[in-house]
């Protein structure tokens, strides 16, 4: 049987970027990846923002790995050449009744070291961009767009350049843990079983059914998963700001907001649409990521709150994504969980749950947590 040092499951961002840390280590690594692709899933489908880290609870692994993990983004896209642009946020208050709010919001951003938040008037957010209508809005200057798949790709690159390689159509099929490691079995028609003593799960949406493939993991140790569905819809024409527009945070979310690309298109986005459990509990399977006109209908109301001069059938469906979530609906937004030996007893294994956003942001930074879970330097 073939051993290899370390395997990442999952060839979203987050496991692209585990996967880079390893490799710079020296360590043999192999990513397995079911789809044809990578980063197909929640890495492709997504606002591509790089978040500034201000909506978190202090002292939470998405406050510290978002603010830590943005530095080290714009950092990674200045040497790697990855498209981005600083482009700035309001996060808008639309009734003098939301101003607290946004008062308390600049208070988390500053308590998780978000430094440069500015809070202004209705004149001054106008002053900036004079369609919007607010009666009080949050600047905030490091929020961010990328290329996500340029982002993925540099690293990649960097990841096989210190010999570490990708294995495409390559599911998990089963795994045991025993006192030596862990047996996993990959492949598609044709599979291979190999032993190694290093494992991030990195599988995403479908992280918490990967940890229950591997004979001998604990049960309990599972989290309940849940996945939340969001549609985006593109503006037809140019869109008349230079900044994304948010409105305050939502249950399941942060509200339907204006995100631009890095050509200026905008997009509108996403909404929250709890799915239903798949039928068997550990099975993995795929989505309906179509985007309906008709859900479009509910979009509009929102985004006149603070932009009301949005014409009539500017809407279009352009894509949706899906949220791995590990709080379902009605239950207080869920942290990240890195669970690594400390929390289930397993050596060399770190299991990575509810990666949603900031994730994308926070990629450099979970790898490098992920890593310390497995006391790699």
């Amino acid at each position: 049987m073939e051993s290899i040092a370390a395997v990442v499951i999952g060839a979203g961002v987050v496991g692209l970027a585990c996967a880079r840390a390893l490799a710079q280590r020296g360590i043999e690594t192999v990513i397995l990846e079911r789809h044809a692709a990578f980063g197909t899933e929640t890495s492709a489908r997504n606002s591509e923002v790089i978040h500034a880290g201000l909506y978190y609870p202090s002292g939470s692994l998405k406050a510290g790995l978002c603010v830590a993990g943005r530095r080290q983004l714009y950092e990674f896209c200045a040497t790697h050449a990855v498209a981005h642009r600083r482009c700035g946020k309001l996060i808008v208050a639309t009734t003098s009744a939301q101003e607290g709010q946004l008062a308390a919001l600049q208070r988390q951003g500053e308590a998780n070291g978000v430094d440069d938040l500015q809070l202004l008037s209705a004149a001054e957010a106008c002053a900036l961009e004079p369609e919007l209508a607010c009666t009080a809005a949050l600047l905030s200057p490091s929020t961010g767009i990328i290329d996500s798949h340029g982002l993925m790709l540099a690293l990649l690159g960097d990841a096989e350049r210190d010999g570490a390689t990708l294995a495409l159509r390559s599911p998990l099929r089963a795994g045991s843990i025993d006192a030596t490691g862990m047996v996993l079995e990959s492949g598609g028609a044709e599979s291979l079983r190999f032993r190694t003593t290093m494992v991030i799960n990195a599988a995403g949406l479908w992280a918490p059914q990967v940890a229950a493939t591997l004979n001998g993991f604990p049960g309990a140790q599972i989290p309940a998963s849940f996945h939340a569905k969001g549609s985006y819809y593109a503006l037809a024409g140019r869109a008349p700001f230079a900044r994304l527009l948010y409105p305050l945070p939502e249950a399941g979310g942060l509200g339907v907001h204006l995100t631009l690309d890095l050509g200026g298109q905008a997009r509108f986005g996403p909404d929250v649409e709890w799915l239903p459990k798949p039928p068997a509990e550990n099975a993995i399977g795929d989505f309906d990521y179509r985007v309906y006109a008709a859900r479009a209908d509910a979009f509009y109301a929102e985004i006149r709150r603070y932009w009301p001069a949005l014409p009539a059938n500017a809407l279009t469906p352009a894509y949706a994504g899906v949220r791995p979530k590990i709080a379902g609906r009605g239950e207080a937004a869920g942290d990240f969980l890195i669970q690594g030996p400390a929390q289930h007893g397993i050596a060399g294994l770190v299991n990575l749950f509810g990666i949603e956003s900031p994730g994308l942001t926070a990629c450099l930074a979970i790898a490098e947590r992920a890593l310390a879970e497995l006391h790699v330097g």
